[in-house]
C-alpha cells in the first residue's frame, strides 16, 4: 500500500507545480445552496434530461428533494420531502458491465460555460493533455472510470477513490461530478453506476478492449455504487444552462465492499484526502487534472492529465468562483480529480465539471461548505456499516 501511495504523490508532484505557501480559506459564500442528501445510481452528463414531470426510466418520478435511486433504478423513494431515499435493491446483474459493454459506453454532452464576468481571469492557453504512464495501477491507481446508464445508453465519466474518516484505511467512497449522478433541475438519477479503478490498466486500443483479459481492463474489479449524493445547488440549477449549477457540480459515490469485506481503498492500495476549503485560484500555484477523455480526438480508453496554474472563472448569481486551467481533455473526463501536492501529500481540491466548446480549458468547482456537507452526509450514512 505504501508503494502505491508513494507513486501517486510522485505522479502529481511531477505533473503539477508545487502548492505555494498560503492560508486555508475560501469557503462557500453565505447563503449559497447547501448539500441535499439522498441519491444513488450512476451518472455523468449534462444531458438534456427529461422534464421533472416525466417518469424516469424505471417508471418513478424524480423528487425535487434529492431522494435517491438504488443501483438498478428500481428502489428508492421520490417526492414527499423524504431526502433519505428508500431501501436499496440488488443490481440487475453483477456482470452487466463486461469489457465489451464498457467499450461501447459513450461520453455525455460536454457542458460549456458562457461569457466572462467580473472576477474571471483571462482565458488560459490550451495545455495539451498528456498520457499517464502505464500500467496505471503503479502510477495513479485511485483514478478510474465511472460507467452508468442513461436513457440514451451506456455513458462514462471519471472519478477518484477518496479517503473516508469514518473508515480509516478502508474507504468505499468515490468523488466525481454531480452530473455524473443526476441530470440536474430537469433530470433524474442515473442508473447502474459502477466504478473501475485504473481502467484499461495497460492502455489497450479501443478495438482490442472487448477481447482484452478482464484483469487488464479492470485490474481491481468492478465496484457497484449503492448510494450517490450530489448538492442541492446542482439539483436546483444543473443541466439548465444556468452557470450556478457548475459551481456545485460535485458528487460522492459509495460502493459495495467485495465478498469477504475488502474495501475499495484496501483493494486499490490508496485513497486521496480531500482538501475542503482550499485556497482560491491565485493562491494555488499549480494543479493536476486527471481523467479519461472520450470525445474526439480521444476515445475514452486511456488516462490523461493536464497540469498548470489555475485561474478564476466567476459563476452567475453570486455562486462560488470556479478554478479554471488550460487543458485539451474532452467529455468523459468529467468528474476526474484535480490534485495538488502539499507537504508531500496528494490532495484533491476539485473535479472537472465544464469546459470550452473548443476544448482548450476545463473548470471545476471550489470544494467549500456545500461540498463538505455532501461528503459528510455519505460518510456518516455508512459509518456503522
Amino acid at each position: 500500500m505504501r508503494s502505491v501511495r508513494a507513486a501517486v504523490v510522485a505522479a502529481v508532484a511531477a505533473s503539477a507545480l508545487a502548492l505555494g505557501a498560503c492560508a486555508v480559506g475560501g469557503e462557500d459564500r453565505a447563503g449559497a445552496p447547501s448539500a441535499t442528501p439522498g441519491q444513488r445510481s450512476p451518472g455523468d452528463a449534462p444531458q438534456p434530461p427529461p422534464s421533472p414531470d416525466r417518469a424516469s426510466p424505471d417508471g418513478a418520478k424524480p423528487g425535487r428533494d434529492g431522494a435517491g435511486r438504488d443501483g438498478d433504478g428500481r428502489g428508492g423513494s421520490g417526492g414527499g420531502g423524504d431526502s433519505r431515499g428508500g431501501a436499496f435493491a440488488r443490481p440487475p446483474a453483477d456482470d452487466l458491465w463486461q469489457p465489451d459493454r464498457m467499450a461501447r459506453a459513450r461520453q455525455p454532452p460536454h457542458a460549456t460555460a458562457g461569457g466572462a464576468r467580473g472576477g474571471t481571469d483571462r482565458v488560459p492557453e490550451p495545455v495539451p493533455a498528456r498520457q499517464v504512464p502505464r500500467p496505471y495501477h503503479r502510477n495513479m491507481a485511485p483514478v478510474g472510470k465511472v460507467f452508468f446508464d442513461r436513457p440514451e445508453g451506456p455513458t462514462v465519466c471519471s472519478g477518484t477513490v477518496v479517503r473516508d474518516p469514518a473508515h480509516p484505511g478502508a474507504s468505499n467512497l468515490v468523488w466525481t461530478a454531480g452530473h455524473c449522478v443526476h441530470g440536474g433541475a430537469r433530470g433524474t438519477w442515473m442508473r447502474n453506476i459502477v466504478f473501475v479503478p485504473a481502467y484499461n490498466d495497460r492502455g489497450h486500443p479501443a478495438e482490442r478492449l472487448a477481447d482484452a483479459p478482464p484483469a487488464e481492463v479492470s485490474p481491481y474489479g468492478v465496484w457497484w455504487a449503492d448510494w450517490s449524493q450530489t448538492s442541492d445547488g446542482w439539483l436546483r440549477y444543473g443541466g439548465t444552462g444556468d452557470e450556478r449549477g457548475s459551481a456545485y457540480d460535485f458528487a460522492v459515490l459509495h460502493v459495495r465492499p467485495k465478498r469477504g469485506g475488502a474495501s475499495l481503498e484496501e483493494t486499490v492500495g490508496a485513497a486521496i484526502p480531500i482538501w475542503f476549503g482550499a485556497p482560491p485560484a491565485g493562491r494555488i500555484s499549480g494543479v493536476s487534472a486527471y481523467g479519461y477523455p472520450a470525445a474526439p480526438p480521444y476515445d475514452g480508453t486511456r488516462m490523461f492529465r493536464c497540469a498548470g496554474p489555475p485561474g478564476r472563472l466567476a459563476a452567475a448569481g453570486g455562486a462560488p468562483t470556479l478554478y479554471r486551467v488550460g487543458c485539451t481533455m474532452t467529455g468523459g473526463a468529467s468528474g476526474g480529480g484535480w490534485f495538488v501536492s502539499r507537504d508531500g501529500v496528494t490532495l484533491l481540491v476539485s473535479n472537472s465539471a465544464i469546459g470550452s466548446t473548443a476544448h482548450t480549458w476545463l473548470a471545476g468547482p471550489h470544494l467549500g461548505r456545500a461540498a463538505r456537507e455532501v461528503f459528510d452526509a455519505v460518510s456518516q450514512r455508512f459509518a456503522e456499516r
